[in-house]
């Protein structure tokens, strides 16, 4: 049995025969549907005739729906009835164009309209015109495909690898593709591990389902997990893709598997829910890092104004660039009520869903309706440089509505950071892999998983209670202290003012004669205002606004100027500045006013009561200030936002206390006296 790397590379050499009429990345539109053409031909290949053998003996007859009768032929619930295998259309070149779109049309119903999705009747006139297409077909004849030969997780490496190589000739990303094997393998030994003891149960029967299912890659680990740890269990796998290559490969690789095809949907999760109502008993995805779901904002905004929680969204919406928690809520959605026995479910993540956005944001709220629910499980740091298309940091989200006892109110955190061996050959951006304790590998998998289960803390564990990772935003404002004066700069701060440039606009519309008198008459106001107040000039600075406003109403009136209050609001404006010596401002009440550059906000923790808070950690270093209670949560009415965070790092940063200064000391002499001898040597 060849290794799916020597396959990947056989077929990788055959793409060199579209050098030519096909650019780089156009390589998988011919490519992927060719591979999983020959797979399937192998697959049929031994019941052929007897499926033709059937065709005929129905042909005219009275059974208007053969499909159910020639799949049974076949052996799988799929079938040809076309008169060609990629052996015979080696036979005749001169009408292989012809013959290969009739052995497609041949498929079965089910089997044709997953196949549909590649395109690929399109490309097959390009590639006879440019007499590649026999060549492409005898080469592909020369490979077995075949499940005894190829095993299906050993096919769906080999449509990975394809994939990988594809992309990283066009400089595409991969990531939206497929995850590595090992970070499937260690999501699935988190996700089913807890449950083992009911998973060896006999004819226990489980669903998982996978909202970015790509080619399948979790759907086949998490089913060969369960079959081999019960042989009499089933898993029924679910899943949905919006790209036609990936979601093309899956049905086909359910098809080959017995799987039921329907359980395999095209959509976008986001606005075309595939499975509606539909709940299950685990869920595995890792959605793509960072992309934006600006084409699909109308919907899924619709839905969360509209439904609110009961619609898929009502927690809150990311930022536009990142839909990542858009799928965590889809799947969250999709969970069975506790009572029916609940639902676990794991996601991969890059860092942002950790501490984006700040109380009140969406992804702040997402966070919140999680973990106040108490569904969030645990979180594992994974080692950075394990994907294809990225060496960022990556987090396995492990959600849940069902904890076991000892974990409800907890949060545990996992660093996994250094479970990781070095690859002897880099794929893109991928350095590291999880050993599985295969091939002489660590058993890293294992390791982290028992981790997990042990619910300890260590080095490499921390454990949380909930609301140690809420706080409450709170907005501390400090008093308006301003002091007033007339110089040249702030006179010409009032002429450039809003509110001053608007006494020179006509609001007449149509007589231009009107308008003109209208701009002239107010230009002749803006020179009053400014003699009067450039009168003041030289006087002492006023350090009371209110003494101001006096001045200002005296002089005003005295030259017959009465102003809208707007206006003198801008006047006094302009000619102030912040002073710590003036008298604080005040409004109509006696009460202080704040001063917006001075405004900041402090985040304190849900376990702390603000007022111990605020007199511990503000009242020292501001005396004079005091809290916004005016600024309230909308769901608890309590002085202060309601936010939550997740910093990772902090919980497990280690000080690393600075070298000694003799030691740098001594190491910058020594290079003085390296860099000396080298001029000596140069000078000499």
């Amino acid at each position: 049995m060849a290794n799916h790397n020597e396959i990947a590379s056989f077929i990788w050499s055959v793409a060199d025969l579209l050098r030519g009429p096909y650019r780089p990345n156009q390589y998988k539109d011919v490519m992927l549907p060719m591979t999983v053409l020959r797979r399937l031909d192998c697959v049929l290949e031994p019941t052929k005739s007897k499926v033709l053998a059937l065709m005929k003996r129905h042909e005219g007859g009275a059974v208007k729906n053969l499909d159910p009768i020639l799949n049974r032929a076949a052996g799988h619930n799929f079938h040809n009835k076309s008169l060609y295998t990629f052996e015979k259309l080696k036979g005749d070149p001169d009408h292989v164009a012809a013959n290969l779109v009739h052995f497609i049309k041949g498929f079965s119903t089910e089997a044709r309209a997953i196949i549909e999705h590649f395109g690929f009747e399109g490309q097959i006139e390009k590639l006879d015109k440019a007499d590649r297409l026999f060549l492409l077909v005898q080469r592909f004849a020369e490979i077995d495909l075949h499940p005894d030969v190829v095993p299906n997780h050993q096919m769906g490496t080999i449509f990975e690898e394809l994939i990988r190589r594809f992309n990283e000739a066009s400089n595409e990303e991969a990531g939206d593709h497929f995850t590595p094997r090992e970070v499937i393998r260690l999501m699935v030994n988190l996700l089913l591990a807890p449950d083992r003891a009911e998973l060896i149960k006999k004819g226990i029967v489980k669903t998982l389902f996978d909202p970015a299912c790509g080619t399948g890659g979790m759907l086949s680990v998490a089913e060969e997990y369960l079959r081999e740890l019960n042989p009499d269990g089933t898993l029924e796998v679910f899943g949905q893709d919006y790209n036609d290559q990936s979601y093309a490969i899956c049905g086909s690789d359910m098809l080959i598997k017995g799987q039921n095809p329907e359980n395999v949907r095209f959509g976008n999760s986001f606005t075309q829910d595939r499975f509606p109502g539909q709940r299950f008993d685990y869920m595995l995805a890792n959605p793509p890092f960072g992309v934006e779901w600006k084409p699909e904002a109308d919907s899924v905004r619709k839905e969360h104004e509209e439904r609110k929680y009961d619609g898929r969204f009502g927690a809150g919406l990311p930022r536009i660039n990142d839909g990542a928690f858009l799928f965590l809520q889809h799947m969250i959605s999709k969970m069975k009520p506790a009572e029916e026995g609940g639902t676990r479910l794991g996601i991969v993540f890059n860092g942002s869903p950790l501490f984006t956005g700040g109380a009140g944001s969406g992804e702040s709220n997402i966070r919140r309706w999680i973990i106040e629910n108490d569904w969030l499980d645990a979180i594992v740091a994974l080692p950075d440089q394990l994907f294809y298309n990225t060496g960022i940091s990556t987090y396995v989200w492990l959600v849940t509505n069902r904890k076991a006892a000892e974990r409800r109110g907890k949060i545990q955190m996992i660093d996994a950071r250094e479970h990781f061996v070095k690859m002897t050959r880099s794929l893109g951006n991928k350095r590291n892999q999880i050993g599985d304790g295969q091939e002489g590998r660590p058993e890293q998998i294992g390791e982290i998983v028992e981790l997990y289960q042990r619910f300890e803390e260590t080095e490499r564990v921390r454990i949380f209670d909930n609301e140690d990772f809420g706080y409450r935003r709170i907005t501390v404002e400090r008093p308006l202290q301003l002091s007033f004066a007339v110089t040249p700069e702030r006179l010409e701060r009032v002429a450039a003012s809003k509110a001053f440039e608007k006494l020179a606009e006509s609001k007449k519309r149509k007589n231009e004669a009107l308008i003109a008198a209208e701009e002239d008459e107010g230009r002749g106001l803006q020179q009053a205002i400014l003699e009067v107040i450039r009168g003041l000039e030289g006087m002492p600075t006023i350090k009371n606004r209110e003494e101001l406003r006096r001045v200002l109403k005296s002089r005003f009136d005295a030259a017959g100027l009465s102003l809208q209050a707007s206006l003198c609001k801008s006047i006094v404006s302009e000619l102030s500045e912040h002073d710590d010596t003036a008298d604080v401002c005040r409004d109509s009440k006696g009460a202080p006013e704040p001063d917006p550059n001075l405004r900041d906000t402090e985040n304190v923790p849900l376990s702390e009561p603000i007022e111990a808070f605020f007199e511990r950690e503000v009242k020292p270093h501001v005396p004079d200030a005091w809290i916004d209670e005016s600024k309230r949560d909308e769901k608890d009415g309590e002085v202060g936002i309601v936010g939550y965070e997740i910093n990772f790092n902090r919980y497990f940063y280690t000080y690393e206390p600075p070298r000694p200064l003799e030691d740098i000391e001594t190491d910058i002499k020594k290079i003085e006296s390296e860099i000396m001898e080298m001029l000596r040597e140069v000078a000499g």
